[in-house]
């Protein structure tokens, strides 16, 4: 089993060494095939993987499979070992099956252009390094992954590098995720300190007498990890990169919002819990830190007007709920949720990238409209997509968010405070949803669009259609793999490693259903009002509350605020430091180091006669001088 494992892991890894190493050997097409099919065959083990653990008691699915000794100080051992559970496994299956649903995809989407095997190389070794990152045995190697998603990240949003705000995206995502990365790295030091290992079962086992419950010592645990993350998962206040990201090809949003990087926060949380569990104040604060970021990410979104943005935003508020679930002990409804959240999100983005690829390249939906009629098989997909969304029943996004507030709303004080927020967010998401979909989809064909749009046979490449259609179908039925009252099929099978608090039952459960059902059909009704065709409603809106508009159009003014606070006063310091420092104490001097070396070999050059007596005559001197010396010092 663990062998498969390993295989799983390195399999995209190989993929990626040898797109790079095959060079011009290899087209982009064969380097997309290659890329692909690596992760294909990850998804293949992982399935394996899961059946043999299933066939096991939940008490015998945990086996960890050592590789080497990767490094040792002093007493501390590491070792380059994998965990194999059900929580890992978990997500394996969602890395590497949605993955590769991603890659293929990506096959058509990147065709024709002119880094197309560095591009496939590179998202090839971004799922080595998110398998690493749930595979890992140890909080270091977990640590190695973590910081090689972010490196993966960083080269695929700036991939357009000579974009200026491709690079400005990529360096912007890069050292936000540096905060978190530092804040993770300072808890496993407090962990190597107190408990002289970084193994997971040395560490959770003797973490509550090392540490100590509700300890100084186990706060800060859970607090760096929480900051880790945080930023990865894109969640308030580290949020800003994330819809900066989509300056990155689609199929690298897809990847990055569906199946790899912000759904890491959400693995860490889970599988540290026994760590947050020692710290219930910092976990209660996971929670209303998920709460906040999806109304902040439903309110922006509203006016969002790039049709990738709408989608990224929406990505951060979906991941709320599932800071909500993790921070109330709801650890299966949350993982739950990252599952079909990374069906029908994928769907949305590589929906939305047939969109901009049958528009040339456009991303901005004021010039769309009524492309229900010219693109409809995309149409039925980006709806299939919405519907999930916004948790409409039979769809995917309903069993797994209703999940979160079931067992919010059984959670206590705090828990019915984070359930309210999310009914709100339910109409929010809806509503930015919707008003997505009709003013993409629905009235009359736009001018540009009619300019620019490609009609063909197809919507686009067969090998693009096909995922479309996969996620699709899984966006449907996904839900059903876990229904209240019938079969707990997530968190049956994630109890072995992080037991999760019970849901609402009997009227609770309808009442918590009901509501979010009717939040979510409210903002639908709102979005059809508002949105279905073009009219004055938005238009009077935006005259009647501009300071409110204005306020979500600049995203809060988060953006600024960071940079009046920290950009700006570093800017300055540095070129204070430029002009003061800098230039006189080391530009100039080095500028006259030189000088006086020049001069001195001036000197030197002069005594460089050419004469032999004159030479003659300085090593007698200097032989005279120095039998004076000796004679003196005898």
């Amino acid at each position: 089993m663990t062998a498969l494992a390993w295989t799983a892991l390195f399999s995209p890894a190989a993929a990626a060494a040898a797109i790079a190493l095959l060079g011009n050997r290899i087209d982009g097409r064969g380097a997309g095939l290659l890329a692909a099919g690596a992760t294909g065959f990850s998804f293949l083990c992982s399935v394996v993987v899961f059946f043999d653990l299933l066939g096991r008691q939940p008490e015998d699915r945990s086996e960890v499979s050592t590789l080497w000794t990767w490094l040792t100080a002093g007493d501390l051992r590491f070792g380059a070992e994998i965990l194999v559970d059900p929580l890992s496994v978990f997500m394996m299956l969602v890395v590497s099956g949605v993955g590769f649903l991603i890659l293929a995809y990506a096959i058509g989407y990147m065709a024709g252009d002119e880094e197309e095997r560095r591009y496939h190389a590179y998202k090839a070794f971004f799922v080595f390094s998110m398998l690493l990152l749930v595979e890992a045995g140890n909080f270091l190697l977990l640590l190695a992954g973590w910081g090689l998603v972010g490196l993966s990240s960083y080269l695929l949003i700036n991939f357009w590098h000579r974009r200026r705000e491709a690079v400005d995206a990529g360096k912007k995502a890069f050292i936000m995720n540096a905060f978190g990365d530092a804040t993770f790295v300072l808890a496993l030091f407090i962990l190597a300190q107190q408990i002289g290992s970084l193994d997971f079962d040395t560490v959770f086992a003797e973490a509550p007498e090392a540490l100590g419950e509700g300890s100084t010592l186990s706060v800060l645990v859970a607090l760096g990890l929480l900051g880790g993350a945080v930023a990865k998962s894109a969640q308030v206040p580290l949020h800003t990169w994330l819809p900066d990201a989509m300056e990155g090809p689609t199929p690298v949003s897809a990847l990055i919002h569906a199946a790899t990087m912000v759904t890491a926060g959400v693995y860490l949380i889970v599988r540290s819990s026994p760590l947050f569990e020692l710290a219930v104040d910092v976990q209660d604060l996971a929670g209303i830190l998920g709460a906040v970021t999806l109304l902040v990410a439903g309110l922006v979104a509203l006016v969002q007007t790039d049709i990738k943005r709408v989608i990224a935003y929406s990505t951060m508020s979906q991941i709320g709920y599932m800071f909500v679930g993790v921070g109330l002990g709801a650890y299966g409804a949350s993982l739950f949720h990252l599952m079909t959240h990374a069906f029908f999100k994928a769907l949305l983005f590589m929906a939305a990238g047939l969109v901009i690829h049958a528009l040339s390249g456009e991303q901005d939906i004021r010039r769309m409209g009524g492309l229900a009629r010219e693109l409809p098989w995309t149409y039925r997909a980006f709806l299939v997509g919405s519907l999930a969304l916004a948790a409409i029943p039979p769809f995917a996004g309903f069993f797994s968010k209703d999940a979160i507030l079931s067992s919010a709303a059984n959670s206590g004080s705090l828990g019915w405070i984070l359930w309210s927020v999310g009914i709100v967010g339910a109409f929010l998401t809806a509503l930015y949803a919707f008003r997505l979909l009709f003013v993409v989809f629905f009235g009359e064909v736009s001018a540009f669009a009619r300019e620019h749009l490609h009609r063909g046979r197809f919507e686009g490449p067969v090998v693009m259609l096909w995922p479309v259609a996969v996620l699709s179908v899984l966006s449907i039925v996904g839900g059903f793999l876990q229904v209240p009252g019938a079969w707990a099929g997530v968190d049956t099978w994630i109890d072995p490693v992080a037991e999760s608090v019970e849901e609402a039952s009997g009227a609770l459960a309808v009442f918590s259903i009901l509501a979010s059902l009717a939040a979510a059909l409210a903002g639908i009704a709102v979005a059809w009002a508002f949105y279905r065709r073009p009219g004055e409603r938005p238009a009077y809106i935006r005259r009647r509350f501009p300071g409110a508009v204005r306020t979500l159009e600049h995203k809060l003014y988060v953006d600024e605020a960071y940079n009046l606070a920290f950009y700006e006063p570093s800017s300055r310091l540095a070129t204070w430091l430029t002009r003061r420092i800098e230039e006189p104490l080391v530009l100039r001097s080095l500028g006259g180091l030189g000088i006086g070396v020049r001069d001195v070999s001036d000197r030197v050059a002069a005594a460089q006669t050419g004469r032999v007596r004159g030479y003659v005559l300085a090593l007698a001197v200097g032989l005279a001088v120095l039998a004076v010396v000796f004679l003196l010092v005898a």
